[in-house]
């Protein structure tokens, strides 16, 4: 923990035009990213370090290329607030960012909710990123997050799953022509993750009739399709491959591409989305479409392996 007596601090100042309304809130937001906290109207503090000078510098020019105006100083207080209380009230910032994860944690690990305590698993990260000072709240909220994996995986197995994985391979799996994101990566997930020798027919969605050894998806009346508001791949990850981590962010992105609703808004998702259509617009055999579209997907299964 960084001392009073060695406590250096950066300072921003800044006044933001009053419209477009949604500048000063987009300031507002990265300036709460960043873990910078107001000690008055348009003043804000943060621990001085390289990362936070960077930060706060890319903030400062932001407001000017907006129109707005801003100054940027290092800063040591010698009346009125003194370190201590600034440090405090960092400290009381982060424990309520803590009590909030404990609390939405504890009501997931209730719900048997997955994908919700993962982006949960991922706020807590942002907030320790942000932790200067190594709030008390930290040790509860991580222990909250522990504890809800445990019961979550416990809760997974000792489930029934309505699809085991021996009911579905060495089955024939269809889907309707022209396969595009959703199908492509779900085709990949079944050949990866269900069933390796998994073989796939690509049909005409409103004259077939499956056969007996056939499973189908993302097609009406489908085995496996949308619920809600997931689609396909993300039902497919959750039935078969709950614990494979990586495929959280990918099915999150697929999920934009598919259902256009900006639910997740992964940085990724709009060059995936761009490779997908060259892929169609390049190849109208499905299987080629696969093909390709596999060698991307193992691509970004790698990648976030490595970064999630």
């Amino acid at each position: 923990m960084t001392s009073v007596s060695e406590s250096k601090w950066l300072l921003l100042i800044h006044q933001i035009p009053p419209k477009p309304d949604y500048f000063r809130v987009k300031i507002w937001r990265r300036l709460q990213q960043i873990g910078a906290l107001p000690i008055k109207h348009s003043v804000y503090v943060i621990p001085k370090n390289e990362q936070t000078y960077e930060d706060m510098l890319w903030i400062f020019r932001e407001i000017i290329t907006g129109g707005g105006e801003a100054s940027m100083s290092e800063a040591s207080f010698l009346e009125g607030l003194s370190d201590a209380q600034i440090i405090d009230m960092f400290n009381t910032a982060r424990d309520a960012d803590y009590q909030r994860i404990s609390e939405e944690v504890r009501a997931l690990a209730e719900k048997c909710s997955v994908k919700q305590l993962h982006k949960l698993k991922k706020q807590f990260q942002d907030i320790v990123s942000i932790d200067f000072f190594k709030a008390a709240g930290r040790e509860s909220a991580q222990a909250a997050v522990v504890e809800a994996e445990s019961l979550l995986k416990f809760s997974t197995h000792s489930s029934k799953i309505s699809a085991s994985l021996q009911t579905v391979k060495g089955r024939i799996w269809i889907t309707r022509k022209g396969i595009y994101a959703d199908r492509i990566s779900s085709a990949w997930l079944i050949r990866r993750f269900i069933d390796s020798e998994a073989k796939f027919k690509f049909v005409s969605a409103k004259s077939y009739a499956p056969k007996s050894d056939e499973l189908r998806f993302d097609m009406a009346d489908a085995e496996f399709t949308h619920e809600d508001d997931r689609c396909t791949f993300e039902i497919l990850r959750e039935r078969f491959c709950p614990e494979q981590p990586a495929l959280i962010p990918i099915a999150e992105v697929i999920h934009d591409i598919d259902l256009k609703d900006e639910k997740f808004l992964h940085p990724e998702t709009a060059g995936v989305a761009a490779v997908f259509s060259g892929i169609a617009m390049l190849q109208s055999d499905d299987e080629v479409r696969l093909e390709h579209g596999t060698v991307i997907l193992d691509s970004l299964y790698e990648y976030f392996s490595k970064h999630h």
